[in-house]
């Protein structure tokens, strides 16, 4: 459709701002359609790498181009050289907005936002709680602010879906004050694809999300669960910071906090080397040596001890969660796999649902077993609560609250 001075935009760009890496892809809200998406990678490297792929049309063969790319500056005017190069340029009278995934909004925003000074300069006092995260998303909106000031901004926050949490499964058992004065509650995250899978498992089960109880288990390399009663999350397993809650790829999921305080006195490590282990060197990389539940499913069929002690860790941390967020909703309408691991390795949801018939949880072999890119049921016809694997889709759902939002 070539847009005209009486047609609204439909399109929208989804910026997804990483400390060395922009990844990104344009929608038509029409139809919910890509017609582009792509990745920089190794910003500020001598090898940076941007790899574009057109979609509009039937789409066209990958681009690919390497080479320095000095800052997110220089990024974003490549991507912008990439759409124009199909067509698809930040210029054109079509695109409505431009959503930003931002990872950290604390208790103020609860809802996708239109970005201005006062709420940029909000978003920057969140650093402390997100350090690796925000200082890259503020550098890509203002990067994206600067290539079209006139184009609305739009923030959709990683913590938003968690805002609904009441306040005693928010708040850790520590002193209040202190915990008010330095923004210390559990907040969540991956709370875009919560949002989405939550949601399209009501669909799935033909019923509104006001109807239904789901826990929603998002299994990447970041992992994390939830209990959504009638469409509001009212607990999650990540808290302050991603760290807590399951076993991930690098990181440690639940610990005693002590461990922290008995590595600083008995072997000595330093506050930021106590985070490098716990975030980067921990989970089932620091179990076994592999973070890829592919590779460590293979070792598994070889009678590797430590890729199957990785493995049995990983299942009964998510067990836990699972009867734990039963426990909370009191009734369970769907238990949905999502992400990665949860949309893809079949022996991980066998293990996480196995011997829990009582609450009503049977599999279908045969269905499990079944590759597919479609929300699906893989429960048993008689189980008296379904199983499914709903694929995340956060880019559509940023488009999606972006597009709401500047529509109105």
């Amino acid at each position: 459709m070539t847009a005209s001075a009486s047609a609204s935009p439909t399109r929208v760009l989804v910026l997804n701002s990483g400390s060395s890496s922009v990844k990104y892809q344009l929608l038509d809200m029409r139809d919910n359609s890509r017609l582009a998406i792509g990745l920089v990678e190794r910003i500020g490297e001598e090898t940076s790498r941007l790899v574009h792929t057109p979609l509009a049309g039937g789409g066209a063969e990958k681009r690919e181009r390497t080479g320095p790319i000095a800052d997110h500056n220089a990024a974003l005017k490549a991507v912008a050289e990439e759409l124009a190069h199909d067509g698809l340029g930040l210029d054109s009278p079509e695109l409505a907005a431009i959503g930003h995934r931002v990872v950290h909004g604390g208790l103020r925003f609860s809802a996708p936002t239109v970005i201005t000074d006062e709420v940029l300069a909000e978003i920057e006092r969140l650093v402390p709680v997100a350090p690796l995260h925000n200082p890259a998303n503020i550098t890509g909106i203002r990067t994206a602010q600067a290539l079209r000031p006139d184009l609305p901004q739009v923030a959709v926050f990683d913590t938003a879906f968690h805002t609904t949490m009441p306040e005693h499964a928010a708040r850790y058992a520590i002193d209040v004050a202190t915990a008010d004065a330095h923004r210390i509650r559990r907040y969540g995250f991956h709370g875009t694809s919560h949002a989405y899978v939550s949601r399209r498992t009501a669909a799935l089960l033909g019923k509104d999300p006001s109807e239904v109880n789901v826990i929603v288990l998002h299994l990447g390399n970041g992992a994390s669960a939830s209990a959504v009663a009638a469409g509001r999350c009212v607990d999650t397993s990540m808290g302050l910071t991603p760290l807590e809650g399951l076993v991930m790829g690098t990181r440690s999921g639940d610990i005693d906090p002590a461990v922290t305080f008995h590595l600083k006195r008995v072997a000595g490590m330093s506050a930021d080397e106590i985070d490098v282990l716990l975030n980067k060197k921990s989970g089932l990389v620091g179990l076994c040596g592999d973070n890829d539940m592919r590779e460590i499913r293979r070792r598994i069929d070889e009678g590797d001890e430590r890729a199957q002690l990785a493995f049995d860790i990983y299942i009964h941390r998510l067990k836990k969660y699972i009867g734990a967020y039963y426990a909370v909703l009191g009734r369970v309408d769907a238990v949905v796999f999502t992400a990665g691991v949860g949309e893809n390795a079949a022996p991980v949801r066998q293990a996480a649902i196995a011997g829990l018939e009582e609450l009503g949880l049977v599999l279908d072999a045969e269905r499990n077993a079944l590759r597919s890119d479609e929300p699906r049921l893989i429960s048993a016809d008689y189980a008296r609560v379904a199983v499914a694997v709903v694929p995340t889709d956060e880019e559509l759902e940023i488009a999606r609250q972006t597009f709401e939002l500047v529509k109105a």
